[in-house]
């Protein structure tokens, strides 16, 4: 078991019924009549989940001194899938496959923010390495405002040879890169099943993802710095894969 914290990441988790949940806490002086409370407090009763007024200090230890908000949710770990139930979600939307691989990220704070992105775009499934990145802990969970509840999310012992896979099912994996010889970021090409694919924060994609990858590309700067945060270039590259599949119209 562990404690989800904060009010978004408390309210999705309750919202999308995919964890068992035990427990909600509640800071003493906690005000229920506050309209986004009391959401999460009628959420809780309706799954008939018990409320416990605890002291703040023990919502401090248990988020690790994070913004908890006054709330905290016990729950079973996080519900991850295999790759194939990420391409059935696809396959019962009847859509083609827009998926997101991240290629050992490690800052909760990014993958978190990208899972957001991920949500707001309509992603089927995103695909973590089991080893050197982050896995769905209470920290990503906050990060994406409970975004990740609704997620469906892989993880996996070899990225490559998952990228291999999902070439056999016509997934084209599309590398977001740097360098001379990597071409401009064109939404223009995404309008096909696609794998977006995106590095680690200091590294970027390594050699093997990148040689795995069908298309490299790079977004195009003009400005003093010289690259991107990869949460702000994944949500780039999110919405502009998004915008060539018509937006899902």
């Amino acid at each position: 078991m562990e404690f989800i914290y904060g009010h978004w990441a408390v309210h999705e988790s309750l919202k999308a019924r995919r964890r068992k949940v035990d427990q909600l806490l509640l800071a003493e002086r906690t005000d229920e009549r506050d309209k986004k409370v009391a959401e999460v407090i009628e959420l809780a009763k309706m799954g008939g989940i018990p409320v416990q007024r605890v002291q703040r200090r023990i919502l401090d230890d248990l988020a690790n001194n994070g913004n908890h908000q006054g709330l905290a949710l016990r729950v079973s770990e996080y519900p991850y899938v295999d790759v194939d139930a990420t391409l059935k979600v696809a396959q019962d939307r009847g859509e083609r496959p827009f998926l997101l691989l991240l290629d050992h990220l490690e800052d909760p704070q990014n993958i978190g923010t990208l899972m957001r992105v991920a949500d707001a775009v309509g992603i089927h499934g995103i695909v973590l390495p089991e080893r050197r990145s982050a896995s769905i802990t209470p920290a990503v969970v906050r990060a994406s405002s409970g975004a990740v509840e609704h997620l469906h999310i892989a993880q996996v012992v070899n990225l490559v040879q998952t990228m291999k896979k999902l070439k056999e099912q016509d997934v084209w994996l599309v590398g977001m890169d740097t360098g001379d010889d990597v071409p401009f970021f064109d939404p223009g090409q995404l309008n096909m099943s696609i794998g977006l694919v995106m590095g680690s924060e200091g590294k970027g994609i390594s050699k093997l993802v990148r040689d795995t990858c069908d298309l490299l590309m790079k977004l195009p700067m003009r400005g003093h710095v010289e690259s991107l945060n990869v949460a702000t270039a994944g949500a780039v590259a999110l919405y502009g894969a998004w915008q060539a599949r018509g937006y899902g119209k």
